[in-house]
């Protein structure tokens, strides 16, 4: 079933530029009906509405005492802003209990030039209905909404769909479509008990609020809703219309409907009255004293003028402007309080002042206390004592090592361990370095820590990590070193960067590098350097993958007249030198054994100490030593470097990591023995053989390495590199 009628959703007004400009009302109008006053340009007959523009004429019937808009509207009130007030009837639907349709009421209206507020709505209240608003005129346009329910809602609900729903409408209509569904409610009649009718009508916002149980049944007898409709002078804007608006007097001013078409007039703040006229009734000031619109705190202080007030204190009495109440005039108090002021803030800036340079010089002191501390002396006279210190090694500052990690953020961190922690840093020249900082409160690295600077500061070598400088100004020293971006050896091989293959080719380059580096460090330096703590976690590899050698703490520099040292044991186990370990005593053969360590993990894959393979073979050394014995060697070498030509450098380079692991130290070869070796395989590809088979006894001695994978608590944390991986002394817990 359809429903058809014109519905009031919009008040449009336009100006007629033919008639005179400024037009008044003649002074006899009515203006009045029953309780609504009539205020022009609105008017009741002709002369008193503005420019007899019909669409302004009201009507009032005498007989009830109502003022109408046009033949059905009932005027609540108008508004000078552009807003009219109306009651609009509701249009329902009811039917019998067999779900027919046996009463229906519509209102049909024909006014022009309307316009709707935003500030209305469209509401259905009903069970299994809809209802649909849309526009036969100039502009289609439709809305609506859908409501449903089989059993009563609760009695206090929202309108939100069950049995109440609600739509805003934003354009003008001239017509209105109401359409239920007759079918479907048939089907559904034990609704009718309590909701026999279907309601649809237009409401202001906030007039109309849902109760299930009341409005369902009869809409509590409501016949008729406020709606809200907007007016405004013409079609043209307040520019457009310049100094011919009806705007009355120097105190209104003209603005810009909110309809979006012509404009209204409006008093200026401080006047009241009616914007649109040109007598006294216009625009008037408003006595603010009078009135009681004024904030003074004393009533009597109040003084009106032309579009406000002000308070006027007595002689001797000035105005607070913050309780708007009138406190003496004290001049002398005044004067005092503002000496104290300034003498106050004087000796503020003068303690701020003292206290800054007792800062400066407590800091400038501390920086030096820490310098001290952390083996600054110490470092100059062994660079000294060295003859030619390397003048490339820079000593940073605090603020700078600061700036460079932002305040030493933890999103700068590239690792942490128990010896300290690594930042990423950025230089003034924005060059990227790695800063290593010493952990907090281990005295015992001091000594350590110079060293690392000391040995580096000797060598000047394309595959060791190059020593930018250090920091010692701060609690715990910093290590300034070439940033290195592809992590460790031990990281491509067991670790984060295990899935990026590394090739047979790439092993053995990077052995060879990490071999002449280290014949390097014995052979060829200024002073000899053992290492001490040879490991895959202490080779970095740049974005080449490229071995650079790094964690120089534990290194040692040999006197030019002795060829070994007795040192407090420290290496980190599964790499540690078992002549070492044993006696003490510290040459270069313990780093080949390392080495031999190294290299057997490139070969293998294979961490240098696993507690998971059997007891005899957690040791890579007795591992590989096993396999070797008993012929299965293709069983622990790792399946990425075995290619269908390489098997016999594969076995070469197992021959000689055997030989750098012999427990026996004058069995080892020495580095440059080793590098030399690990070259010519590299060059000559299986040109060149190592040596002949090893004597049946060796495997055997390897085996006594065994001892240290089963002594897990005889090893001690020391000084660790750039990385943070741990190093091992042997007198406590790894």
């Amino acid at each position: 079933m359809k429903v058809h009628g014109v519905f009031l959703v919009a008040v449009f007004f336009y100006l007629m530029y033919t008639l005179p400009v400024n037009g008044q009302p003649r002074k006899d109008c009515q203006t009045s009906c029953g309780r609504v006053t009539i205020e022009y340009p609105f008017g009741t007959s002709q002369g008193c509405y503005y420019a007899d523009d019909p669409s302004f004429k009201l009507t009032c019937n005498e007989t009830d005492q109502k003022l109408l808009f046009g033949t059905n509207f009932e005027v609540i009130n108008i508004s000078h802003s552009g807003e009219l007030r109306v009651w609009n009837g509701v249009s329902y639907a009811c039917y019998n209990s067999k779900g027919d349709l046996s009463d229906d009421i519509s209102y049909s209206y024909s006014l022009a030039n309307l316009s709707l507020s935003r500030n209305n709505k469209f509401t259905l209240v009903g069970c299994n209905a809809f209802a649909v608003l849309s526009t036969t005129g100039t502009r289609n346009y439709s809305t609506g909404c859908l409501s449903a329910c089989d059993s009563l809602p609760p009695a206090n609900g929202e309108c939100n769909g069950e049995g109440c729903c609600s739509t805003d409408v934003y354009v003008p209509l001239d017509s209105i479509e109401f359409e239920t569904n007759p079918h479907g409610y048939r089907e559904l009649t034990s609704v009718l008990d309590f909701n026999p009718c279907i309601y649809a009508f237009l409401a202001e916002n906030g007039t109309f609020h849902f109760n299930a149980s009341e409005d369902l049944k009869n809409l509590r007898n409501v016949k008729e809703f406020r709606v809200l409709l907007d007016w405004s002078i013409g079609n043209q804007t307040c520019d457009q219309v310049g100094n011919r608006s009806i705007c009355g007097t120097n105190n209104s001013t003209c603005f810009n409907s909110t309809r979006g078409t012509g404009y209204n007039c409006k008093c200026l703040e401080g006047f009241e009255g009616n914007p649109y006229l040109s007598n006294e009734h216009s625009c008037q000031d408003i006595d603010e004293c009078t009135t009681h619109k004024h904030n003074c705190s004393d009533p009597s202080t109040c003084r009106n003028k032309d579009g406000g007030f002000y308070c006027q204190c007595q002689s001797g009495y000035r105005l607070d402007a913050t309780t708007m109440s009138c406190k003496r005039k004290d001049f002398e108090w005044a004067t005092i309080l503002l000496g104290t002021t300034i003498g106050f803030l004087s000796l503020l800036l003068l303690i701020s002042c003292v206290q800054h340079k007792m800062k400066h010089r407590k800091a400038a002191e501390l920086r030096q206390k820490f310098f001290e501390q952390n083996g600054g002396g110490m470092l100059i006279q062994r660079l000294s004592g060295l003859g030619t210190p390397n003048s490339n090694v820079k000593i940073f500052t605090e603020e700078g090592m600061k700036t460079s990690t932002n305040g030493y953020d933890k999103g700068r961190i590239l690792g942490q361990g128990g010896q300290g922690t690594v930042y990423k840093g950025i230089l003034p020249d924005n060059s990227i370095v790695a800063i290593k900082k010493a952990r907090l409160g281990d005295n015992s690295q001091a000594e350590q820590f110079i060293n690392e600077v000391l040995v580096l500061s000797q060598i000047n070598h394309r595959n060791v990590v190059k020593l930018l400088g250090c920091c010692l100004e701060t609690e715990v020293p910093l290590l300034v070193y070439e940033f290195i971006n592809s992590g460790t050896l031990f990281d491509h091989l067991h670790g984060s960067f295990s899935s990026l293959s590394l090739t047979w080719e790439h092993r053995l380059r990077i052995a060879v590098e990490i071999a002449g580096t280290l014949a390097y460090l014995h052979s060829s330096a200024s002073i000899p350097i053992i290492h001490r703590d040879v490991k895959t976690a202490n080779i970095l590899l740049d974005e080449n993958l490229t071995a650079k050698v790094a964690d120089f703490g534990a290194s040692r520099l040999i006197p030019m007249d002795k060829e070994q040292l007795t040192t407090m044991v420290q290496g980190t186990l599964g790499y540690l030198d078992p002549e070492y370990y044993n006696t003490g005593l510290l040459n270069e053969k313990s780093d080949v054994y390392s080495f031999g360590v190294v290299l057997m993990e490139l070969l293998s894959g294979q961490k240098a100490l696993c507690f998971e393979r059997p007891l005899q073979s957690k040791h890579l050394v007795n591992y590989i030593s096993s396999a070797m014995k008993e012929n299965r060697l293709h069983e622990v070498i790792d399946e990425k470097v075995i290619k269908e030509n390489n098997w016999k450098e594969v076995e070469e380079a197992v021959r000689v990591a055997m030989e750098c692991t012999r427990v026996t130290g004058e069995e080892r070869p020495l580095m440059t023995e080793v590098a030399a070796k690990l070259e010519g395989l590299r060059v000559a590809k299986n040109k060149h053989q190592w040596s002949d088979q090893y004597p049946g006894e060796e495997t055997g001695n390897l085996v006594g390495v065994g001892v240290l994978s089963e002594q897990g608590d005889t090893s001690s944390t020391g000084y660790d590199s750039i990385r943070n991986v741990a190093s091992m002394h042997v007198t406590a817990g790894r």
